[in-house]
């Protein structure tokens, strides 16, 4: 009797030619099932791809947008010590502008002065 292209063996032996069979079958769906998870790991590692070079896009525009910002704040940074110098330039016109005017009033003051004295010491 042939079986599966293979001619039956003398008694016996169909139980062996089952067994094996069997085996047989089992490694198939084991191969098969190996075969299917390892397929869908590498949709899984394509997508985790995919993702990671999207992030990466991502990082490299966020980067980008960082480093201009840092270049933004140095030029600012520069600009407010240049406005400090500027300030305090100007306190310093303002402190001598005071003294003057302090100076002139004084002055002023002293002549009103003297002018009364001459005024009333001829009286």
């Amino acid at each position: 009797m042939s079986y599966g292209g293979y001619t039956q063996l003398p008694s016996g032996s169909t139980e062996h030619d089952r067994r094996q069979q069997q085996v047989l079958a089992n490694t198939y769906n084991v191969l098969q099932s190996t075969n299917e998870s390892i397929e869908r790991s590498n949709q899984v590692a394509l997508q985790t791809e995919a993702v990671g070079a999207e992030i990466l896009g991502e990082l490299g525009g966020q980067r980008e947008s960082l480093l201009r910002t840092t270049r933004r704040l140095e030029d600012a940074d520069q600009e407010l010590s240049k406005s400090r110098v500027i300030i305090r330039k100007l306190r310093h016109e303002v402190l001598y502008n005071r003294v003057v005017l302090i100076l002139i009033i004084i002055l002023e003051i002293g002549i009103l002065a003297g002018l009364l004295v001459l005024k009333f010491a001829h009286l």
